[in-house]
C-alpha cells in the first residue's frame, strides 16, 4: 500500500506542473484546460475520457501505471481534482460521493475529546451532522454568530482543534471577514483548522484560501456542478500535511464519487464563469424588485448596502451568485404555492430557479428554539435564482406576492 501511495503523489505530482502553468490564466482558461491535457493519453483526446473500470491490471506484483483499484484512484476523479485544485489557487483536491461525505471527511482530521466551533448559521444537514453525529464520536461543538471575530475568540477551548463557517451564510446570507477571524484565530492557536464552505459563491467570486483558510469545503451539488443532476462534495487546501490526510481519509473511508459524476462536473465546470455571471445578474434583478414590493419586509443580499456586511462582502468576493433570502409580509404558502417558473425544491445553483422555505425544508433538522433565535421563520424564503430570462422570473415573483396577500 506505500508504494501504491507513492506512485498516487508521484501521479499528482505530475499534474501539479501543469496547474501551475494554468495559475496565471483566466479563470475559464483553467476550467477548460487544468487536467485536461490530450497529451497525457495515448489517444490524445481532446475530452478526456470516462474510465469506469474499479480495477487495473499489474505490470507486475505490486507493479502498477498509477491506478490500483476505483476507491483509491481513478483517472477521471483525477482530471477533476487537478482541474478544481487550479480553480481555487489550491495544491491538494479531494473529491467526495456528497457535500456532507466532504464535510463527514473533513471533520476526521479531529478526534474524541476534540472541540469544533461552528458558525450559528449553518446548512441543516451540517447542524444535524454537528450535533446528532459528532457529539457521539465525544466531538462537541459550540455554535457562535461568527460576523463577530471576538465570539469565535471567546468560544474557543483548550481542546479547540477546528472552526466551521459558511460566508455567505445558509439561509441568512451574513458574510464573515475571513482574514480577520483567520488572523485572530492563527495568531492565538496556529494548530486549529479554519474551513469555510464556499458553497454559495464559488471560487469564481471567492477564493477562501486566499485568506489564510486551511480548507475550502464545497457541496459541489450546488453552483459547481449547475445542473442538479450529480451529488458530490470537495476539500481543497494548500497544506501538503492536510492534503495527505484528506486523501488517505478518502480511501479509507470510501466516499468517493463515480467516475461519470465526476465527469459531468468536469465539464460542468467549462461554462462556471459564465454561468456565475448570469446568476449574478438574474438574481440581483430579482432582489431589486423584492426590495421595492410593499408585501416584503426585508431583503438579504451581500451586495446591498443595507446588508449589514455589505462592506466585508465587496472587500473580500467579486460577486454574488443568485442566492437571495427575504422577509415576506404575506402567506408564505400561499406564495410558494403561486409560484410557476420558480420550482418549490431543495437544493440551490441550478440552472433551474428554486424557492424553499427553510424552517420546514432545509433546517427542519436544526432546533426549533434554534431557528427561532436565528430568525429562521415561516416568513423567510429562500430562492435560488436560476438562468431563466429575468423578466419571466421577475413576473412569477411579481404574480406569487399578489397570491400571498
Amino acid at each position: 500500500m506505500e508504494r501504491d501511495d507513492q506512485e498516487q503523489k508521484q501521479k499528482v505530482q505530475c499534474n501539479r506542473t501543469e496547474l501551475n502553468m494554468a495559475s496565471a490564466r483566466g479563470f475559464s482558461t483553467i476550467a477548460i484546460h487544468a487536467g485536461q491535457d490530450p497529451q497525457q493519453w495515448t489517444h490524445a483526446s481532446v475530452v478526456p475520457p470516462l474510465v469506469m473500470s474499479t480495477s487495473f491490471q499489474h505490470d507486475a506484483p505490486g507493479q502498477h501505471r498509477g491506478y490500483v483499484y476505483g476507491r483509491s484512484g481513478n483517472p477521471t476523479r483525477t482530471v477533476l481534482e487537478t482541474c478544481l485544485a487550479a480553480l481555487e489557487d489550491g495544491k491538494h483536491c479531494l473529491t467526495f460521493a456528497s457535500g456532507l461525505g466532504a464535510t463527514t471527511a473533513i471533520t476526521a482530521l479531529i478526534q474524541a475529546g476534540d472541540h469544533l466551533v461552528a458558525s450559528d448559521d449553518l446548512y441543516g444537514g451540517t447542524n444535524r451532522l454537528f450535533q446528532k453525529c459528532l457529539i457521539k464520536q465525544n466531538i462537541k461543538s459550540t455554535f457562535v454568530d461568527m460576523t463577530s471575530v471576538q465570539n469565535v475568540i471567546d468560544a474557543i477551548q483548550p481542546n479547540t482543534k477546528m472552526i466551521w463557517l459558511e460566508s455567505p451564510s445558509n439561509p441568512l446570507l451574513k458574510v464573515v471577514d475571513l482574514k480577520a477571524l483567520v488572523d485572530a484565530v492563527k495568531s492565538r492557536r496556529p494548530d486549529i483548522i479554519v474551513v469555510v464552505d464556499n458553497t454559495f459563491l464559488t471560487c469564481y467570486f471567492q477564493k477562501p484560501l486566499e485568506f489564510k483558510v486551511d480548507i475550502s469545503m464545497y457541496s459541489l451539488t450546488k453552483y459547481m456542478n449547475g445542473h442538479l443532476d450529480v451529488l458530490m462534495g470537495a476539500a481543497i487546501t494548500r497544506r501538503d500535511d492536510l492534503g495527505e490526510k484528506l486523501r488517505f481519509l478518502q480511501k479509507v473511508m470510501g466516499i468517493v464519487p463515480s467516475p461519470f459524476d465526476c465527469a459531468l462536473v468536469n465539464r460542468s465546470l467549462k461554462t462556471l464563469e459564465l454561468r456565475m455571471q448570469r446568476h449574478m445578474e438574474n438574481g440581483l434583478a430579482v432582489a431589486k424588485f423584492l426590495e421595492s414590493h410593499s408585501n416584503v419586509e426585508r431583503v438579504l443580499h451581500p451586495y446591498f448596502p443595507s446588508h449589514p456586511q455589505h462592506d466585508v462582502a465587496l472587500k473580500q468576493s467579486t460577486g454574488h451568485s443568485g442566492m437571495v433570502s427575504f422577509y415576506l409580509k404575506g402567506n408564505s404558502h400561499k406564495f410558494l404555492k403561486a409560484l410557476k417558473v420558480f420550482t418549490l425544491g431543495a437544493s440551490l445553483g441550478g440552472c433551474e430557479s428554486l424557492a424553499a422555505l427553510p424552517c420546514i425544508m432545509t433546517h427542519a433538522s436544526v432546533p426549533e428554539d434554534e431557528r427561532a433565535a436565528l430568525g429562521v421563520t415561516d416568513q423567510l424564503i429562500r430562492l435560488s435564482v436560476g438562468l431563466e430570462s429575468k423578466q419571466d422570473l421577475i413576473a412569477d415573483i411579481q404574480q406569487a406576492l399578489d397570491a400571498s396577500q
